[in-house]
């Protein structure tokens, strides 16, 4: 893929600005998101196309016809500001902060694991841009929905398209993992024993250390024995 075809693909002349790309590209992408098309097979085509000429384009674009971002001036301080006022602001800082980690623990632990989720795409797949993490937020969203009303064929679906786009993303397969395990469980349910062994079976295999996850096929195959 050369560079004319990339400042194309984008709706750009040949040599536009790095902060011109940027901006095709969002615009872009939020037109033919394959969220916003699912059904639709030539955007999601395209928006492959564009993603990839912007991670080439990042690279090479000029720079130096960005707009600079003007570096926002520092509060000017008093000319003659006692330092007993300085140090007694910093203390009243300190104090209004300290009291929401105390007085709701269990709401500032779950904000915790909130942004630990989120933030782990980041520490396991560094070279990801920014859309792909955005892609992998929505699609978690999008499978809490699919598992919560037992659309499991389509759940299955959504997370083994993210798991091929992702496949060294360890959160991915465990998200993959658990809607086998799901859906193996609605089977035994229906009645469809062979059906459901085989995709209990490729839970543990999809994500084969993850502890709760084997707690859950145990019981599932506990299960399966009972009804034999």
């Amino acid at each position: 893929m050369n560079i004319a075809y990339c400042y194309k693909q984008l709706g750009l002349n040949s040599g536009a600005s790095l902060a011109e790309v940027k901006a095709n590209y969002r615009k872009l992408a939020r037109r033919y998101h394959p969220d916003v098309n699912p059904e639709d097979g030539q955007a999601r085509e395209k928006f492959i196309a564009v993603t990839e000429a912007y991670k080439l384009l990042v690279a090479v674009a000029p720079r130096e016809t960005e707009p600079a971002r003007q570096p926002t001036p520092p509060p000017k301080k008093p000319a003659r500001e006692p330092p007993s006022q300085t140090k007694q602001t910093r203390v009243k800082v300190t104090t209004k902060q300290k009291p929401i980690e105390r007085n709701a623990p269990s709401e500032a632990k779950q904000t915790r694991v909130k942004v630990a989720t989120r933030q782990r795409p980041i520490e396991n797949n560094a070279a990801l841009p920014e859309l792909e993490l955005q892609l992998k937020q929505n699609s978690y969203l999008q499978l809490q929905r699919l598992l919560k009303y037992q659309r499991f064929p389509r759940a299955i679906a959504l997370v083994e398209g993210l798991a091929q786009r992702m496949p060294q993303d360890r959160e991915v397969r465990q998200w993959q993992a658990i809607a086998y395990q799901r859906w193996g469980r609605k089977l035994i349910a229906e009645g469809k024993l062979d059906k459901a062994r085989s995709y209990l079976k490729k839970a543990l295999k999809t994500d084969p250390h993850n502890r709760a996850l084997w707690m859950e096929v145990e019981r599932d195959f506990r299960q399966l024995e009972r009804v034999y």
